[in-house]
């Protein structure tokens, strides 16, 4: 069985509800290759990092982040925009608060560490503006144009939470309710930022951070590295171990909330589960919500849903639902 037969047979699956929710995705079992990962063979493995095979209908689903930012806009009017950084792409959107003095918000967009700019994730916005939040989208480098280095990408995020907070009186924000979140490859640089030494690197205090919302993300960069997303990042043992936020929990003061779909990749599920099982075991607060029948982008979606799994545990992580 050929490659592509393998993940055309993936996305078949995806699509029939009995076999994505369990993720019986890859070859029969005479026909595997070498383990990998865990049970995994490596065609095995690079499905359960391509959103595209367990979610078929991606495609769709971008678009309408796209129109459905531009119709929050409609309504809201145009967020403010603000350098954080040096160069070009260190910027980010404000959708602000109607009333002074409100919790603020940053959120950092998913898009496999290859794509994504905060317009198209402006959707959310009304859902926070209306429960009298300040939502912030960051925009930073794709790792394609930091020559594959996912630090260079922690860091511009970084930079960005740090510019929000320390600015968060010129804009009516409230520095004591501060949450940070982020969906995907933005998940896993919320979990990266949440490990931070806030102190030693910005001097900032080191519980500054109120809450993290953690969606769908990754936080053991060991099995993204065995994966075919190695072809565009540059992994070297010291960006596995440093980009591994479930390598640093010793770092973690804020109460965080993680989340994930039942038809997500089997990776991305464990990835989920595994951080939440390890901050627990940390006797750090963390609660883990499992939301049914949602998939990757689904999930990416529901932030902008005061009903959704992703929206309804924001507010709850802001003390607001």
């Amino acid at each position: 069985m050929s490659r592509r037969t393998v993940l055309g047979t993936a996305a078949a699956m995806a699509a029939t509800p009995a076999m994505a929710e369990v993720c019986q995705v890859g070859p029969p079992p005479h026909e595997k290759g070498p383990k990998v990962w865990m049970d995994m063979d490596q065609v095995e493995l690079d499905a359960a990092y391509d959103q595209s095979v367990y979610a078929p209908m991606i495609a769709q689903i971008q678009k309408r982040f796209a129109t459905s930012s531009e119709e929050a806009r409609r309504r809201l009017g145009a967020p403010k925009r603000f350098a954080y950084g040096p160069t070009a792409v260190e910027g980010l959107d404000l959708y602000p608060a109607k009333t002074p003095n409100a919790p603020i918000f940053v959120f950092m967009h998913g898009g496999a560490w290859l794509r994504g700019e905060a317009k198209d994730y402006g959707y959310p916005a009304e859902l926070f503006v209306n429960a009298g939040v300040n939502f912030i989208v960051l925009d930073f480098v794709s790792v394609g144009a930091a020559n594959g280095d996912l630090g260079v990408m922690a860091e511009q995020v970084r930079r960005g939470i740090a510019w929000a907070y320390k600015n968060a009186a010129s804009y009516g924000g409230d520095a004591g309710r501060f949450y940070v979140g982020g969906h995907s490859s933005g998940g896993h640089l919320c979990g990266v930022a949440l490990v931070t030494d806030w102190e030693k690197d910005f001097g900032l205090k080191p519980d500054f951070i109120t809450g993290g919302l953690c969606m769908s993300g990754m936080y053991d960069m060991k099995p993204a590295r065995l994966s075919k997303r190695s072809s565009y990042v540059k992994f070297t043992d010291e960006m596995e171990q440093s980009m591994s936020s479930l390598r640093q929990l010793d770092r973690l003061r804020a109460p965080i909330i993680v989340t994930y779909g039942t038809y997500e990749t089997p990776e991305f599920q464990r990835q989920n589960r595994d951080f939440a099982a390890a901050v627990k075991a940390a006797g750090k607060p963390v609660e883990l919500i499992e939301a049914p029948n949602y998939n990757h982008f689904e999930m990416c979606e529901s932030l902008g849903n005061p009903y959704g799994p992703n929206g309804r545990a924001a507010l709850k992580l802001m003390k607001l639902g």
